[in-house]
């Protein structure tokens, strides 16, 4: 896309920005929505029993007079996700994905044959409860071709107490056999990625796709904001859904919690707290955002992994971006030039982000405390020096 079209394409957001609290810095290489159609392949599993389903549906249905062929200003464009990773956490997306109805193929790929062809099963034999999907699996990465959206989920499972950075090594060669594969069989797709440390490995796709940094994304923050979100709303007795609240940064230790911006119902909670002469101090604030990271190490240390909780929040990504909704997420992005991280730091880390068929639309520029931007800057410079490590 020209810089031109760029520009015109958020000069709304320009022109309101002195009266919007909320503005958006568009990404440079904002990509266009794609139209093309899809090649589905039509198998069956019974067609391996030698079982003709064709012709065993010409014995129930009788054609229409005119052919019974759909306009093809009717027929709807196919979507096709990809699930890189039969472990807990790919299978709890897929199947949250399959059950509100966002696609019409999902392909599930892992190296375990036959654990991949048993996850598959048991979902197909659930298919007169769900709504009408292909599934499809292999080890073979081909089986992806034609994905509107790929979700990498492959990865080393994290050991309890274990930092996320910790994983990096044993991830990156994973992903040298598997991010340029995809690329090279959905040249169009979205990546959305998954796997931990996955700012780094975020950084890492994108580098090893040659995609625009706008198609290639991070779940980042996503989940550790409704974790805030969920320990917010217990604390003050209200319903989650009611809280605004955003962690930002990199997803787990240096996060960062945005107690300026955290309201509900629209009212600031801090200003709120201050004017009621409710006191709380910096020790009270930092103990919540500690409990956000640690979160995550209680459940892997009680049930063995995180899944469900992920499986959501993956799942929100997805309907975001296929369903083209334009809603905002703290996602993975590349942060370059935002808030005082260095233009020449390709670093990816979580913002409250834009989300379209396009991938990332923009990103809101936040009014941040200094204590907030310095520690945002300083979660950027982990990130970095992460990254400097990698021979990409």
């Amino acid at each position: 896309m020209s810089h031109k079209t760029t520009i015109d394409h958020f000069h709304f957001h320009f022109q309101e920005r002195s009266t919007s609290p909320l503005a958006f810095h568009p990404v440079s290489e904002g990509g266009r929505s794609r139209s093309r159609s899809r090649d589905m392949k039509k198998a069956s599993s019974l067609s391996e029993l030698g079982f003709d389903a064709e012709g065993a549906s010409s014995g129930f249905f009788r054609p229409v007079a005119d052919g019974g062929s759909t306009p093809t200003s009717h027929r709807r464009r196919l979507t096709k996700i990809s699930v890189i990773g039969a472990g807990n956490v790919g299978m709890a997306i897929a199947q949250t994905i399959l059950t509100r109805d966002m696609a019409d193929e999902i392909a599930l790929v892992d190296a375990v044959p036959d654990k991949l062809r048993g996850e598959m099963l048991d979902l197909q034999h659930a298919a007169a409860f769900l709504p009408r999907v292909r599934l499809v699996s292999d080890t073979d990465l081909a089986v992806t071709r034609g994905s509107d959206l790929a979700i990498v989920t492959a990865g080393a499972r994290q050991i309890p107490g274990e930092s996320r950075l910790n994983l990096l090594q044993r991830n990156v060669a994973l992903f040298r056999k598997i991010v340029p594969a995809l690329a090279e069989h959905s040249p169009e797709a979205l990546l959305l990625i998954v796997s931990n440390p996955v700012d780094v490995l975020t950084y890492v796709a994108w580098k090893l796709s040659g995609f625009p940094a706008s198609r290639v994304i991070g779940s980042g923050t996503n989940l550790d904001s409704s974790r805030f979100r969920f320990l917010l709303a217990e604390h003050l007795q209200v319903n989650a859904q009611d809280v605004q609240a955003y962690m930002v940064g990199e997803h787990g230790d240096s996060s960062v919690a945005i107690w300026s911006s955290m309201s509900v119902a629209g009212m600031p909670v801090l200003k709120s707290l201050r004017e009621s002469h409710q006191s709380f101090d910096e020790e009270a604030l930092e103990g919540i955002r500690r409990a956000v990271v640690d979160s995550a190490y209680e459940v892997i240390s009680l049930k063995g992994y995180t899944s469900w909780a992920i499986g959501y929040s993956v799942a929100s990504l997805a309907a975001s971006l296929l369903r083209d909704q334009h809603r905002i997420h703290p996602v993975s992005v590349l942060a370059s030039g935002f808030h005082g991280i260095p233009q020449d730091h390709e670093v990816f880390l979580s913002l409250p982000a834009r989300l379209g068929r396009a991938g990332v639309l923009g990103v809101a520029e936040m009014e941040l405390t200094e204590e907030e931007a310095r520690r945002l800057r300083r979660s950027a410079k982990t990130l970095w020096e992460n990254c400097q490590l990698l021979d990409l």
